[in-house]
């Protein structure tokens, strides 16, 4: 079964309604910065994280899904991708793409695909190649 990128994992530890402003946030291979802002917001929960010096002081948007661990005491929170797959995210701009549906969409469909996650980005209705009585789902 698969879990929507938009929500926490039932398994990465999150407690609802925690802040994790400032909580630091490491990718597979290494730390890509520092919480500056995130949403409780079911179907739409994720962090933006200040990246800092490593790619030039940006701010990313990463998906509630991704994230595998949140460790409250150590303020750590860790994310199933590596900082090339983040790097390579479509590009966030707070003021323009914080609420903006295409641009969630697209950003899901970034992090749900490869891997292997068992995450999913849902299918926007009238995909070419879906089943309108199967959502989520292609036709088979």
């Amino acid at each position: 079964m698969s879990e929507n990128i938009w929500n926490y994992s039932s398994t990465a530890g999150h407690t609802p309604g925690v802040d994790l402003t400032g909580y630091k946030v490491e990718a597979t291979d290494g730390s890509i910065g520092k919480v500056g802002k995130h949403s409780h917001e079911v179907g739409s929960q994720y962090i933006v994280v200040d990246t800092g010096v490593w790619i030039f002081g940006k701010e990313v948007l990463l998906p509630a899904g991704t994230i595998t661990a949140v460790d409250a005491e150590a303020r750590t929170i860790r994310v199933a991708r590596s900082k090339e797959e983040i790097k390579a995210a479509p590009e966030f701009d707070r003021d323009k793409h914080l609420g903006d549906a295409d641009y969630q969409r697209e950003l899901g469909t970034h992090y749900s695909s490869g891997s292997g996650s068992g995450i999913t980005a849902p299918t926007p209705p009238g995909t070419p190649g879906t089943d309108p009585t199967r959502p989520n789902g292609p036709t088979t």
